[in-house]
């Protein structure tokens, strides 16, 4: 086990924590208190060494807690497990201890200037949280200390899920999370106008509070990173008004990312990402990941979608006009964040934000313009977000300053050239003399290169990046069978490309660096003057990018459904699932060459487990997915591919569809389905929406058919709305009379012997093709003997499955026959007997009660039989054994909402058994036959 040792220095000795067994520990000290000697990237610990734990009061921290700073890089490259793109995110956890455990989170992005607070209360899997976890997808995640040793449940399941999550986990000393702190960093950082707004809807809140004072602290001391007083865009979530999706289902319904090619547009996310600015972007993946369920929210955002998808001229201006927008965002929080050690490499990035910025506000007039009419309440407040009095403050500060012609370029060498020439002439004095500099030696770098191309009579193409600066490139062709002149260094090739320069090129670009460097420090005091002013604004600023972020997603969903070859249509709230010609959107797009056939869902309490059977490539899964991927669409706000579709609020999605074996885990297929299984099953409620595909295929037939039947019985008891693909047509035999359960299956076509025609169809009932399995694999085709023994041995398995059906129904029949002789002979045995008052009446209610027993325990052999279950209950000639086992399995199966199923059928046989001893009793005739079995109560009856 891990531990840590203090040294005589104030440092702190951090060491290794595994998941698996430790063999030793390494104890290394450091003079950086974030500092981790882990090899495991997935695990660190870190102690601050500073005494500090309230926020400051003054001006900014010019000093670090440290020498070195902590690696802040996930785990991932380019594009994580759950499709997003690569954040800055750092989040703080910490937990309640109780029955029902209260989950406060933290989260800041460090590249979008955003915190979001929130307080769950969770279950104890805390699924509630590994779903926000999923949702931020945090590059770091800090936890208290105490929590790992020993560890709590929430920190066992965070570490379960940390490569899921791709984050890295950071121990954080307790007294960094403290109420009040967070109280004043939310006074000191959030916007003016938010501040009070922000503590009313904390209040209460106390874990979410002290998670956001450990964040910021760690941020300010661990990461050098501060933020300037009302400059934080900070917002309250609460664990309600979203869907709760695990990440399993956002595997299996490909939500965010294509299973098979993480690159593959072929995903809900690829399908609808039509947006134009990387805002829209962002927000349209969180809200796949957690879709709204607010009536009125969604109503909204339909009735702007409604008319941007109808007004054309609308339409087309406002997709022009949010097509230049940059990443808004990032510029903002860039002008926010402080850094505790400035340099050349920050100062040229503050110029490059002031251009951006400038960029920015010169396009929201275009946004504006293009909102002309609209009706919509969203697209009015977008609008009135744009007018032109909000941002003509920042207008004007940005024209103090910067010259009108300078505009953001993404070529290295242009955008140089507008960070030298930003700030206006006449600022400083210097700045002039700088920029005269840098245009000499820009030109004599420029002539240099001319005249070695005339010198040596090469093509020489002008070439920059920012490594290199200025370099001479030419095809390898174009030397014409002679070397390359010994003038030219720093030699490069590339296929039939050669990239060079000389010395005195070098030093020129030398020169050229060090004019723009002057002239960036002597710009820097006026572009900071510049950034301090906008930070007063920067409130208006992030409410319009959160606008155009809006009017981008709506705009984006309005492009989708003009585009698509089928209809699409604006779903409405009901308290009925129905949908009319539903179609799979990602399927319509990636077959889009052949006509996509359509199918009607329709799904109430009393149809809201539907049992989906068919021949196999049928199109059971795709199905029974799409009904997932339009209730996820509509409940995002977009409208849905179908000709009419009515959808309750639905608050919890699970999938169960992979086939796959997680050799990650370790586990085969069946281990991972059950464990999924078992998730659900603890998870689900009303509510929510089940997709289950092929369950228990992972193991034997009657293993399987037994698990599905009593997870089914489960789900159904849940109330939530299911829809249940399965090969097993038992299960849909005897699930069929549940009150709640419906059968459907995928119609097939398989009048030719050797064709196969899938109708893609949905149809009442359970599918009555025999054999479809055979069928397939002749179509597909296997080799013909193979396939004709096949045939030849599912005949045969069939013929002995309908004689030992016909024989054990045949045996049940005997054994009723011979119970309801031996009852007969008892009766004429006790009518001629000396019994009589009394005991004559309680001799005969404990004959009824046996006989009610054993005929009960026949009907459900009867009945297995029925099915081509084999009754384990066989070798009792008198149908006694099991009986009463046979009956409470009876009962326990008729526990069915609204009395009916096998419970009422029981009553039903008890009355009508009562009913014939009664008649019995009076029609007693003297005749009858023996029985061995009644000796004992012949007996009790003569004595």
């Amino acid at each position: 086990m891990a531990t840590n040792k203090r040294t005589s220095t104030s440092y702190t000795t951090a060491t290794r924590l595994t998941t698996t067994t430790a063999t030793g520990t390494n104890h290394h000290t450091t003079s950086n208190p974030f500092a981790s000697t882990s090899n495991n990237p997935f695990y660190t610990t870190a102690e601050y060494a500073t005494t500090t734990s309230r926020p400051r009061t003054g001006r900014r921290s010019t000093g670090r807690p440290g020498t070195g700073r902590p690696s802040t890089a996930r785990p991932r490259t380019g594009i994580s497990t759950l499709g997003a793109e690569d954040q800055e995110i750092v989040c703080a956890i910490s937990e309640s201890r109780g029955i029902s455990p209260t989950v406060g989170l933290a989260f800041v992005n460090l590249d979008t200037g955003e915190a979001v607070l929130s307080q769950i209360n969770d279950r104890q899997t805390y699924v509630l949280t590994i779903h926000k976890l999923m949702v931020f997808n945090p590059t770091n995640i800090l936890v208290v200390s105490t929590a790992s040793s020993p560890k709590s449940k929430l920190f066992s399941i965070i570490e379960d899920n940390l490569q899921d999550i791709g984050s890295n986990l950071t121990l954080l000393d307790r007294r960094y999370w403290a109420e009040t702190t967070g109280l004043e960093y939310i006074q000191q950082l959030a916007f003016a106008e938010d501040a009070e707004a922000l503590k009313t809807a904390v209040s209460g809140n106390y874990y979410a509070i002290c998670c956001f004072a450990a964040v910021l602290k760690y941020v300010e001391l661990g990461m050098s990173r501060t933020f300037p007083f009302h400059s934080l865009r900070i917002k309250y979530e609460p664990s309600e008004g979203s869907m709760m999706i695990d990440l399993s289902t956002i595997r299996s319904l490909e939500l965010v990312q294509n299973l098979h090619n993480a690159k593959s547009k072929d995903c809900l996310f690829g399908l609808l990402n039509e947006t134009l600015t990387p805002m829209g972007g962002r927000l349209l993946r969180s809200n796949i990941l957690q879709p709204l369920t607010n009536p009125d929210t969604l109503n909204t955002r339909w009735d702007a979608l409604e008319e941007l998808s109808t007004k054309e001229e609308m339409f087309f201006a406002v997709r022009t006009a949010l097509k230049p927008f940059l990443d808004v965002d990032k510029t903002l929080t860039q002008l926010i964040l402080i850094a505790v050690a400035p340099s050349i490499k920050e100062t040229e990035q503050a110029v490059n934000n002031v251009i951006m910025l400038k960029q920015f506000v010169s396009l929201i007039k275009p946004v504006f313009e293009s909102l002309t009419g609209a009706r919509s309440t969203m697209l009015q407040d977008i609008r009135n977000l744009c007018a032109s009095e909000n941002v003509e403050a920042i207008q004007d500060l940005i024209n103090k300053t910067i010259n009108e012609d300078t505009t953001y370029a993404t070529q290295p060498l242009d955008l140089r050239n507008q960070r030298t020439y930003a700030v206006k002439s006449g600022v400083n004095g210097l700045l002039d003399v700088a920029r005269l500099t840098y245009k000499e030696a820009m030109t004599d770098a420029l002539q240099h290169m001319t005249d070695l191309s005339e010198e040596h009579n090469l093509p020489l193409q002008r070439k920059f990046d920012n490594t290199r600066q200025f370099y001479l490139r030419l095809k390898a062709e174009e030397l014409e069978q002679r070397d390359l002149p010994a003038v030219f260094i720093n030699v490069y090739r590339k296929k039939d490309i050669i990239e060079c320069q000389t010395l005195d090129l070098m030093k020129r670009n030398q020169k050229i660096a060090d004019a723009h460097t002057e002239v960036l420090m002597m710009s820097d005091a006026a572009v900071q003057e510049l950034v301090a002013d906008v930070r007063e604004h920067l409130s208006t600023l992030f409410k319009i990018s959160e606008a155009l972020a809006m009017l981008d997603l709506l705009a984006a969903f309005a492009q989708l459904i003009t585009s698509s070859p089928g209809d699409y249509t604006r779903p409405s709230i009901s308290e009925t699932l129905a949908l009319r010609a539903a179609r799979h959107p990602i399927k319509e797009k990636i077959f889009a060459s052949a006509k996509f056939i359509p199918n009607d869902v329709y799904a109430t309490q009393q149809t809201r487990f539907q049992i989906i059977t068919g021949c196999n490539m049928s199109g059971k899964s795709t199905y029974i997915r799409s009904v997932a991927l339009l209730t996820v669409m509509a409940q995002i706000g977009s409208f849905v591919p179908a000709s009419y579709a009515a959808l309750p609020i639905t608050r919890q999605l699970f999938a169960r569809v992979s086939m796959d074996d997680s050799i990650e885990a370790n586990v085969s297929t069946f281990a991972q389905e059950m464990r999924e299984t078992a998730f659900i099953l603890r998870s689900v409620g009303e509510g929510a929406m089940v997709i289950m595909d092929e369950l228990g295929r992972g193991t034997s037939t009657r293993d399987g058919l037994g698990i599905a039947v009593a997870i089914a019985e489960a789900l159904v008891e849940s109330r939530g709305l299911v829809w249940f693909a399965t090969h097993f047509r038992d299960l849909a035999n005897i699930m069929a009379e549940r009150s709640g359960v419906v059968n459907l299956h995928l119609a097939v076509d398989m009048s030719e012997r050797d064709k196969m025609a899938m109708l893609y169809r949905i149809a009442s009932g359970t599918v009555q093709e025999e054999h479809y399995g055979l069928k397939l694999a002749r179509v597909v085709p296997l080799p013909a003997d193979v396939v004709e023994h096949a045939e030849v041995v599912a005949g045969v398995l069939e013929r002995v499955g309908e004689r030992r059906k016909k024989r054990s129904l045949t045996i049940v029949k005997a054994r009723r026959r011979k119970l309801l002789l031996n009852l007969k002979e008892h009766l004429v045995q006790a009518k001629g007997g000396r019994m009589e008052g009394e005991g004559l009446r309680t001799w005969l209610r404990e004959l009824q009660g046996e006989f009610v027993v054993r005929m009960l325990a026949l009907d459900e052999e009867a009945r297995k039989a029925e099915l081509g279950i084999e009754s384990d209950d066989e070798e009792e000639e008198d149908g006694g054994g099991g009986a009463r086992e046979a009956t409470a399995t009876a009962t326990q199966r008729g526990g069915s909402v609204g009395g009916d199923g096998l419970e009422g059928d029981i009553y039903g046989h008890q009355r009508f058994r009562e009913q014939a001893v009664m008649q019995s009793v009076e029609q007693l005739d003297g005749n009858g036959y023996g029985s061995q079995t009644g000796s004992r109560r012949s007996e009790s009856v003569h004595g």
